[in-house]
């Protein structure tokens, strides 16, 4: 086969890394390039957004080492037994590529995984090489994040959290069960392991940084990970269980949730379809709530239907306020923070200027409709000086009238 181009290598490469979900697609317009797939373009696969630990959404080269790998997961892409075109960087020009993108101020960093070549410590060493040059070799202080490989030695591990900003380990499937069917080479006791050992290094070495203004940094930006939804029999209460622990055991800043998507040449094990992309959606809503919303896991999972599964018309939060309609409705000039952010359509900052806004004044539902993006959903669940929703909290068609329209679920189905 005649050898590829760099510009070949990268349209594989950066469609390849698609399938890991840790940084989401970019949405930018593209920059002068021809027909808009050149190597200036910021739009479609190869730049993906991610959050610097300052809070900055910052633009990153997003692509694979290489595709070519020796394990054989039913549903990736890139498996052994997959047949599809393969191609592989050199460390060098993975450095060289990140460097052109970076002076043009297409991109602030790179996001950099990788299928297993020849073992998984040559594969990760390859990877950290890669961080290694652009930090040591060209100064550079843009923003690296590396999947890492939980098979690899945790020295070659570690070594990668030293030069990169954020590290990952995909755990793949919510259930154990689920990894053993559908990734044989994968075992999740290792990968856990290998997030328990990132977790103590972060520690370890932020509080060494503490006390000695020297000490290296590891991975400032945390560790995140990724579960793949559908592509087993797992529910929703699993993946929001699954997901509670690895925050609560490894103190993750993210989990990414993708929807398994089919591929070509797909193995018989695999569903025959997509699920909807309104159901990653959902898991992300319910996300959010354990985060910065207070809920407990087991009360996400109230919000589940009767399957086990999120319902798809309506999101987890207005979901458990109408299972729960007896802790409503809250008055708003007198409710804690934490009961206001129980009321569904009401976000954080809302609530924040709610809570500042009452200080000075009672408030009326028109104010509370100037401080909030819709005050349809909010009203049925509040009160003020002038609102009371006799009877609409209880009505049985309460659900279907706050419902988003057919057309807007449609978006997330099709």
């Amino acid at each position: 086969m005649a050898s590829q181009t760099i510009l070949q290598k990268l349209e594989i490469l950066a469609d390849a890394a698609k399938y890991d979900a840790s940084c989401a697609s970019s949405g930018t317009a593209k920059r002068n390039s021809m027909g808009g797939k050149g190597i200036g373009s910021t739009e479609g696969m190869g730049i993906c957004h991610a959050y610097a630990p300052d809070g900055r959404c910052i633009s990153l080269l997003k692509i694979l080492l290489t595709n070519h790998c020796v394990f054989d997961c039913h549903y990736c892409v890139n498996r052994k037994s997959s047949n599809v075109v393969r191609a592989r960087f050199t460390p060098q020009e993975v450095v060289d590529l990140t460097l052109a993108f970076y002076r043009r101020n297409y991109i602030e960093g790179l996001f950099l995984s990788s299928g297993i070549v020849k073992s998984s410590n040559h594969t990760m060493e390859q990877l950290v090489e890669v961080a290694r040059i652009l930090r040591e070799e060209h100064d550079f202080r843009g923003y690296i994040h590396l999947k890492t490989i939980p098979e690899a030695d945790a020295e070659i591990v570690h070594r990668a959290g030293l030069y990169a900003d954020r590290v990952s380990i995909n755990v793949e499937l919510p259930t154990d069960s689920g990894l053993t069917r559908l990734a044989p080479d994968k075992d999740a006791r290792q990968i856990e392991g290998a997030m328990a050992r990132v977790k103590s290094d972060i520690t370890e070495l932020k509080d060494a940084h503490k006390r000695f203004k020297h000490a290296p940094r590891f991975a400032p930006a945390g560790q995140s990970t990724q579960m793949i939804v559908g592509a087993d029999a797992a529910t929703d209460s699993d993946i929001v269980g699954k997901a509670s622990r690895l925050y609560d055991n490894f103190g993750l800043r993210r989990v990414y949730y993708s929807a398994f998507s089919p591929i070509p040449d797909a193995s018989a094990v695999l569903p025959l379809k997509r699920p909807p992309l309104i159901r990653e959606h959902r898991l992300y809503q319910s996300d959010w709530l354990m985060r910065f919303y207070g809920y407990k896991p087991a009360e996400v999972m109230q919000a589940t239907e009767a399957d086990g599964n999120l319902p798809l018309d309506i999101d987890p939060k207005l979901a458990w306020a109408l299972k729960f309609r007896e802790q409503f409705p809250v008055d708003v000039n007198r409710a804690t923070k934490e009961q206001l952010l129980r009321v569904p359509g009401l976000g954080v900052k809302a609530v924040g200027k709610i809570l500042a806004s009452r200080r000075h004044r009672t408030l009326r539902l028109d104010d509370v409709a100037r401080l909030t993006l819709s005050i349809t959903k909010v009203r049925p669940f509040i009160c003020t000086v002038d609102w009371r929703p006799v009877m609409l909290t209880d009505r049985a068609d309460l659900r279907s009238m706050l419902a988003p329209k057919s057309e807007q679920l449609e978006l997330f189905t099709a």
